[in-house]
């Protein structure tokens, strides 16, 4: 999809040209009946005991259609095509759906991780990969639990190496996400341990005339490993 996106722009900007598209554009979500009224509130909530908490990744269609299903209806950013490499994960208490987390790739530049980080431009280009973003995180609305959302941020964390390492080969050593303001404040990532490293411009990648139409977000961060730094400036 990141390729796509580039040579798109570049056909628009006159760089290249493009033979005629032979696929219809892809749909970004598709509805069934029979998942959306899955996703629906039940007639039970169930009772939440942190101790019971499993992180299961998404395999399958069915599981696919429904985490889809379930981002789309109850996260205000709704559900969109993750580019690149990335993992969808159910977060089940007692058996029951009672969150769901994506992590996808990470952003291609960002002045307050950048600088954390200390690399070079060949290092960013080189070693990106080895970052991964937290593109969602959705509780299910009914679901009312104190330190639920930090207890799944730590989970996910011990796991999601093991786990990326076993579809992708290799480890990445830090993860980030962005937390639009002000509807939100980052308090889950905040006990659990991420690392505020102050705010976006407001600006998105295509923002070549530096308009700021975009929502300001904290930045936060996540080590993997200790030495993330020697990782991600690795020569």
């Amino acid at each position: 999809m990141s390729c796509r996106v580039a040579l798109n722009r570049m056909h628009a900007d006159g760089l290249i040209t493009l033979p005629p598209p032979r696929n219809p554009k892809p749909v970004t979500y598709r509805s069934y009946p029979d998942i959306e009224q899955a996703v629906c509130e039940p007639a039970v909530i169930p009772a939440i005991d942190l101790a019971t908490l499993t992180i299961d990744p998404v395999l399958g269609r069915a599981e696919s259609r429904l985490w889809n299903a379930y981002i789309e209806r109850h996260h205000y950013l709704g559900h969109t095509l993750m580019p690149g490499a990335q993992l969808r994960y159910f977060v089940r208490a007692q058996g029951q759906i009672v969150a769901a987390l994506g992590f996808g790739a990470s952003a291609w530049k960002v002045k307050p991780r950048d600088q954390a980080i200390g690399w070079t431009v060949d290092q960013r280009q080189r070693n990106l990969h080895l970052i991964v973003n937290n593109a969602r995180f959705l509780i299910l609305p009914w679901i009312h639990c104190p330190n639920l959302a930090s207890r799944i941020l730590a989970l996910v964390s011990r796991r999601l190496p093991d786990d990326w390492h076993a579809r992708y080969s290799y480890r990445p050593v830090l993860l980030e996400t962005f937390v639009e303001k002000p509807r939100f404040t980052g308090t889950c990532y905040k006990a659990a341990n991420w690392q505020n490293l102050g705010d976006t411009q407001g600006r998105g990648k295509l923002d070549v005339l530096h308009r700021h139409a975009k929502p300001v977000k904290s930045i936060w961060i996540y080590p993997l490993v200790r030495d993330f730094r020697r990782h991600l400036c690795n020569a």
